[in-house]
């Protein structure tokens, strides 16, 4: 039978056919299915017979493209991770201090990179062309205002240490300077040959920054989330950090297990006391934690009500002191006042959390949850409350039409060009953060040190070296980088600041973990902290999108109480919104390039694309697919069947449908989808 397979394949299975009809004819069942078997194997040994004659094609070809493919990813990695950033640095610190304090030192890495990155975005397409195309004094003509208001009026001063003052609140000789805003204009040649449009560029850089930054996000390795395997299992088994190094380091990951497995326990515990507790016991502990609850958000509410006083009294004052050109330190205290009291309450309020938190009796994870989504609701809602102020006085808001805004829209008067001062703002709680980072280290943490080694009283002894608390550091840095993703639009140079900054916290950070900090006790659980640490960022992201979006889009500002754009300063002096550029400058293009991006962004273009990326996703899944046609047509359509049903997990559908027919050692790997 093997001889005839081999040699006559299709006369065998024609002489079983014919054996099928005659047995039909008879009514012999068990000759039919007799003959169904013989045709299986026979199906079977043709297969064998097939990849004996051409390995290579059936096999091999692909399995070593695979793995030539795998081996240069690899060596590709391994080529740039013996040039990044910070490698030794990384290294010694995973070793010494294990993987949860490392994290936080890569994390700040990407972040690094990222805002290095997105300035040379900016400056390639907007930066550069603008210092190299640049007009002075060019203005479009503008219609239904006044000359006041195309007037940007920026102090000057000859003293020494206002220049300091004017570095550090981004006023005076930094007002008016490519830091800002303000400063951009339409730009083009003084023979008028070549004509760069500098609002386009600006629109769409915001745009392509926000959307690098998100891909970049979006790409970042997420450890995956814990199975239903117990957790027991999961620490004694795999919990070890084999980074480790050294005794210190040893005995920290030790107690570092020990302090997780006690977790557990306690909620376990915890759980049963809970349960074990009569309904009187559960009244006054539920009515503790709503009471508790409340007087937390009463706390983040009096942070709130002090951001959104003090910038209101910090904006109002510093137009009077300009305009009495009375600067000096009292200015500076005033313009830094609402940064003050922003980093105040990020500082004070947090820890009235944590002393509530005990009060509470929550699980430890609960705990440590619930002082993080805290610490997040009040970081990223304080910035949105100054926001909120500052757009309340740009706009006049409640009586936006009364006052200095009826002529153009916004407080010309008080904010002639209103995206500088939004930019300012930001500038000056980057700034500010880098400086509260460096006094600390210098002032506080290095004396505390000091003074902890050399003071043997109980007292000393028990308050001990600081602790470097992963997670509320890496919200200082989600805090910091959704500060800069706000002002981008308004200080296009601010990632580059932000870049030199996080670079300066690093080794700042670096020396502090070595020479003053004692490791934490009790760590974060690294799953649930990269996870959360990842929507958080996304969350400061979102925000800065929606001030994006709000001073872009002309429907949604219209809506909102649209600013218009500044008449005195910037690329868009002459446009009754920022977006109003795109549509102009797409008119102005010719007749075959307006057909040809209304081809691309059609249907008939983006369906195709859609379908190509979907099939691109699934390759191995359509290579094992064309496989199963040449062996079994049925296979193959029953598995284009289930696939069609979830396109999505195309691979993961056609491996489970030909698993179940004759060839399932096609379908040993899982497609990428």
């Amino acid at each position: 039978m093997y001889i005839l397979c081999k040699c006559y394949p299709i006369h065998v299975y024609l002489i079983i056919l014919l054996y099928i009809v005659y047995f039909k004819l008879l009514g012999n069942c068990e000759g039919i299915l007799s003959c169904c078997n013989i045709i299986s194997l026979l199906f079977v040994l043709h297969r064998e017979v097939q990849q004996m004659r051409s390995p290579a094609f059936s096999r091999d070809v692909s399995w070593r493209g695979r793995q030539m493919l795998r081996k240069l990813r690899n060596k590709c990695k391994e080529f740039l991770y013996f040039f990044s950033l910070w490698r030794k640095s990384v290294q010694m610190i995973g070793g010494n201090f294990g993987g949860g304090v490392q994290s936080y030192f890569v994390f700040l890495r990407f972040l690094v990179v990222l805002n290095f990155v997105s300035f040379f975005l900016i400056a390639g397409f907007v930066l550069i062309p603008s210092v190299v195309f640049r007009s002075t004094n060019h203005h479009q003509p503008t219609t239904n205002s006044t000359d006041i208001l195309t007037v940007y009026e920026v102090k000057s001063t000859t003293e020494i240490y206002q220049y300091l003052l004017d570095f550090l609140s981004g006023t005076g000789f930094m007002e008016y300077s490519y830091l800002f805003y303000g400063y951009y204009n339409i730009t083009e040649m003084p023979n008028g040959d070549f004509f760069y449009n500098i609002p386009l560029a600006y629109i769409l850089t915001a745009v392509f920054y926000f959307a690098f930054c998100l891909i970049c996000m979006i790409t970042r390795s997420v450890p995956r989330l814990s199975t239903g395997v117990s957790s027991y299992s999961m620490i004694v088994f795999t919990g070890w950090d084999y980074s480790c190094l050294g005794d210190r380091a040893t005995k920290l990951k030790q107690k570092n297990i020990l302090y997780q497995l006690q977790v557990d326990l306690e909620e376990e515990s915890r759980k049963r006391h809970e349960a074990d507790l009569s309904t009187s016991k559960k009244v006054i502990l539920y009515s503790l934690r709503v009471l508790m609850t409340f007087l937390s958000l009463g706390f983040i509410g009096g942070a709130f009500y002090g951001i959104y006083v003090t910038t209101q009294f910090s904006q109002v004052n510093d137009v009077k002191i300009m305009m009495a050109d009375e600067q000096g330190i009292l200015g500076f205290i005033i313009q830094y006042l609402p940064s003050m009291v922003i980093t105040a309450g990020n500082f004070v309020v947090p820890l009235l959390c944590d002393k509530i938190a005990l009060v509470e009796q929550y699980s430890p994870s609960t705990t440590i949850i619930l002082a993080l989504l805290r610490a997040v609701f009040l970081r990223l809602v304080s910035l949105g409350v100054l926001l909120y102020t500052l757009w309340s006085q740009i706009t006049c808001y409640p009586n936006e039409l009364k006052g200095n805004c009826t002529l153009c829209g916004y407080n010309y008067k008080e904010f002639q060009c209103w995206e500088t001062r939004v930019g300012q703002e930001m500038y000056k709680l980057t700034m500010f953060d880098l400086l509260i980072t460096v006094a600390v280290f210098l002032l506080v943490e290095f004396p505390r040190r000091l003074v902890v080694d050399n003071c043997s009283c109980k007292p000393v002894q028990w308050v001990g070296r600081q602790e470097f608390v992963v997670p509320s550091n890496v919200l200082g840095l989600v805090y910091g980088q959704t500060v800069v993703w706000v002002g981008a639009l308004f200080c296009p140079l601010l990632p580059a600041i932000n870049t030199l900054k996080f670079v300066i916290l690093f080794y700042c950070k670096k020396i502090t973990l070595f020479q003053n900090c004692r490791p934490a006790l009790r760590t974060f659980r690294s799953t649930t902290s990269t996870f959360f640490f990842l929507v958080v960022l996304l969350f400061g992201w979102g925000l800065a999108t929606v001030v994006l979006i709000y001073s872009l889009s002309e429907k949604l500002a219209v809506l909102l109480y649209l600013i218009r754009p500044s008449y005195g300063c910037g690329p868009f002096h002459s446009s009754s919104t920022m977006w109003t550029t795109v549509p102009d400058s797409f008119n102005n293009l010719s007749n075959v390039t307006q057909e040809f991006l209304f081809f691309v962004g059609s249907q008939a273009f983006s369906i195709p694309l859609f379908a190509l990326a979907m099939c691109v996703n699934s390759q191995y899944a359509i290579c094992v697919m064309m496989t199963c046609i040449l062996n079994s047509p049925y296979c193959a359509f029953h598995g284009v069947i289930l696939c069609l049903s979830s396109p999505w997990q195309c691979g993961d559908v056609l491996c489970r449908s030909f698993s179940n027919c004759l060839w399932e050692k096609h379908c040993t790997a899982k497609s990428p989808a």
